[in-house]
């Protein structure tokens, strides 16, 4: 079947994997197949190594001039790659993003809506189409998609995770299934045992290049930093780094309180920056361990943070909202191979559902129509390729946290929010008013720019694109 017969069958289709199979044959295999050549692809990709941090916010790095945190492996990547500073997902939630991330679709699409949602084990992942196109691959890592344990993930050689504490793990001795295989890891932490299992996969002699989806627990709550950064920060007055809306105790309204951080708001966010550094620590060796192997020229290294994080704003805490403090993400990919101008910050708006269309196209693998992300390799070769005008935000309603539904359409310039419910639509110039105090709805502006901004989200929500 061609890509343009393919594309003419799916104009419009949001596409299972059930779908997929009717229209291409027995399995995804007769899909890759049919559009490459599976050795030649092999010998000529790069290797892929994907890290996925936990609630890490967009300014949580030193390159991004963070106060007090220092992160110079994560520096490092900027510095050796492109940085894009308008990073976002289309849901700020873990289970939602983490299944946008690996199958390039919005949440309605793959159906993983909230933390409560099952993984539908029909959704393809880049991972299944790299192992279909000859890559040796991995999942180390947290999974946190809801379900029965953990899924018969297809496309991967190596799979590494843990269902402890309904799949958010321990900081501490965290037992693993490593290949269906439960271990407890007594004495371990987790940041530092699943960077083990990373490098032990890299290291592994291969024919094939490999494809590494390494996904952390860190920084999620409770923010516990391994022994020897436990006093880091000690010296430094808390107060001077949280937003001024918040207080000690903004852990406790609004909900706050169900996500796992009662107590002092400055307690905990010096833990957060403490495991923060933990895991840049974690980064370093594993970018150590490429250059010792002498790979790093043809290894593309993403760095990304599955949503962010507030800290007070808007009086509140955890994620979940639609505004930047939540939505942003840290986004660093470094690829010598192909990057000849590193050190880049890139302005173009770009979103968790262009990971694996990039991947794919990087790999040299047609991208299937039904992945509706974009390929972020036209911004690695040009800081003037276009980049996207506005895109969806959605969050579905989630027991017990009071968070209403949510969808919002984000352009370069403004926000326009809409809530299920009593709670009344928004309007923020992003640009003037970054912080998001000035809610412009009613104000003459905001009036003239309304039905602008919501036939832009009708027709987002309609599937079409404005790219």
């Amino acid at each position: 079947m061609s890509r343009i017969m393919f594309d003419s069958i799916t104009d419009g289709m949001s596409l299972t994997r059930r779908n997929l199979l009717k229209l291409c044959g027995a399995s995804i295999g007769a899909y890759v197949s049919h559009c490459l050549p599976l050795r030649a692809v092999a010998k000529t990709s790069p290797n892929i190594l994907f890290i996925l941090s936990d609630d890490h916010r967009w300014d949580a790095m030193s390159c991004m001039r963070h106060p007090i945190i220092k992160t110079p492996h994560l520096d490092r990547l900027a510095s050796e790659g492109v940085h894009f500073k308008n990073a976002f997902v289309t849901t700020s939630l873990c289970s939602p993003s983490r299944a946008s991330f690996l199958t390039g679709q919005y949440a309605h699409t793959h159906g993983v809506k909230n933390n409560l949602t099952v993984w539908n084990n029909e959704n393809i992942t880049f991972l299944e189409i790299l192992k279909q196109a000859g890559y040796d691959t991995a999942f180390i890592g947290k999974w946190h998609m809801p379900g029965k344990g953990l899924p018969k993930l297809r496309g991967v050689d190596r799979f590494i995770s843990f269902t402890i504490q309904e799949g958010q793990g321990r900081y501490f001795d965290c037992p693993l299934y490593i290949d269906g295989v439960l271990t407890e890891r007594k004495g371990k932490y987790i940041t530092d045992d699943l960077t083990d299992f990373a490098i032990e996969f890299i290291k592994t002699k291969r024919k094939n290049p490999f494809c590494l989806y390494l996904s952390h627990k860190a920084v999620h709550q409770l923010f516990l930093p391994p022994d020897d950064l436990k006093n880091l920060y000690n010296d430094v007055d808390v107060k001077q780094l949280l937003p001024e809306e918040s207080d000690p105790w903004v852990t406790t309204v609004q909900g706050g309180t169900w996500a796992g951080t009662f107590g002092t708001l400055g307690h905990h966010y010096l833990n957060y920056c403490r495991t923060v550094v933990a895991l840049d620590r974690q980064i370093g060796r594993i970018l150590r361990a490429l250059d010792d192997l002498g790979i790093s020229e043809n290894t593309v290294v993403i760095y990304a943070g599955d949503n962010g994080y507030f800290w007070g704003e808007h009086r509140l805490i955890d994620k979940r909202w639609a505004y930047e403090e939540a939505i942003r993400i840290p986004f660093i990919i470094r690829y010598p191979g192909l990057i000849k101008n590193p050190g880049r910050k890139a302005d173009q708006m770009i979103l968790n559902i262009d990971l694996a269309p990039t991947l794919l196209d990087l790999a040299g693998i047609p991208i299937p129509p039904f992945i509706e992300g974009n390929s972020l390799k036209p911004i690695l070769l040009s800081d003037k390729a276009y980049g996207r005008k506005a895109w969806l935000y959605e969050y579905f309603k989630e027991f017990p946290y009071n968070v209403p539904e949510i969808s919002a359409v984000r352009t370069d310039s403004h926000i326009y929010i809409e809530y299920g419910g009593r709670r009344k639509p928004e309007l923020y110039n992003v640009i003037d008013d970054p912080d998001e105090r000035d809610n412009l709805l009613n104000t003459h502006n905001g009036l003239k720019l309304k039905p602008e901004l919501k036939k832009l989200l009708e027709d987002l929500k309609m599937g079409k694109k404005y790219d």
